[in-house]
């Protein structure tokens, strides 16, 4: 099928890309931001016609469908934040991401339609996709983060750290990236309680719980940042664990409803 060559095609180039970021770690050249960032601009793209031809430009909540979307907008916002801040090392994470769940959705999971849904579900979905696909980026940053950390307390200063971003730069981004995903992630919240009927019910009680348990954990360490000028390790193990928490939100339940009791959204 032409969907699958161009999956295969969008694959190899975010590897591609992840690869000549990581060319440090490789070899002892420097990485070839420039030319990684291309290729991901490329890929990006395609993966875009992917999800267009895949699912006829609908959203496609299904368990595959749903994270090959999140890995488009969060490989998207990676270049996006590229053109103001160089952090390119963050797609040594996210292009290998996107990459395998880019094969999932084409290759492994099953074909699937998009449900029809209102202009207000939309709006609520989206704003929780954007939002969750911010976050995503954070939690990246905050890896990044704590190897800058440790390497530089054991006295590591090899190649690949001086491609990196400077420490204070990174922190700056980070908290950046955590306020902007926490007034998405209260958008998302407030539009869920506006449009979506029954929010405690059917199978979003699970959902809507843990969301709002990320959202204080994000909102917590937001005011120990402003409060107390907390940062390192603590901003780290919090922005990880609110992530993990919206992971779980997000698609832990659809993981199960789906893949083990394969029930529809």
């Amino acid at each position: 099928m032409v969907i699958h060559a161009f999956a295969l095609l969008a694959i190899v180039l975010y590897l591609a890309a992840a690869g000549a970021l990581a060319r440090p770690l490789l070899s002892r050249g420097p990485p070839l931001n420039r030319l990684a960032l291309g290729l991901a601009g490329v890929a990006v793209l395609i993966h875009a016609g992917i999800l267009l031809g895949m699912h006829r430009g609908a959203l496609d909540l299904h368990f595959f469908a749903a994270l090959s979307l999140v890995a488009f907008v969060v490989s998207t916002l990676t270049l996006l934040v590229n053109l103001s801040r160089p952090v390119a090392a963050l797609g040594v994470i996210v292009f290998p991401l996107t990459a395998v769940l880019i094969a999932a959705d084409s290759f492994l999971a099953p074909p699937t339609l998009p449900q029809p849904m209102d202009w207000q579900i939309k709006l609520h979905v989206t704003v929780a996709l954007i939002a969750f696909s911010v976050l995503s980026i954070a939690a990246a940053l905050a890896i990044l983060l704590a190897v800058q950390e440790r390497a530089l307390r054991h006295r590591q200063f090899g190649p690949w750290l001086r491609a990196l971003p400077p420490l204070t730069l990174t922190e700056t981004l980070l908290f950046r990236l955590i306020g902007a995903g926490f007034t998405l992630l209260s958008l998302t919240l407030l539009t869920g309680a506006l449009f979506v009927d029954n929010l405690f019910g059917q199978h979003l009680a699970q959902k809507t719980l843990l969301s709002i348990v990320a959202w204080l954990v994000f909102g917590v360490l937001l005011y120990g940042r402003w409060r107390h000028g907390w940062r390192g390790q603590r901003a780290v193990k919090l922005t990880l664990i609110g992530m993990a928490v919206l992971l779980l939100a997000f698609f832990g339940s659809k993981a199960v409803l789906e893949l083990v009791l394969h029930r529809g959204i």
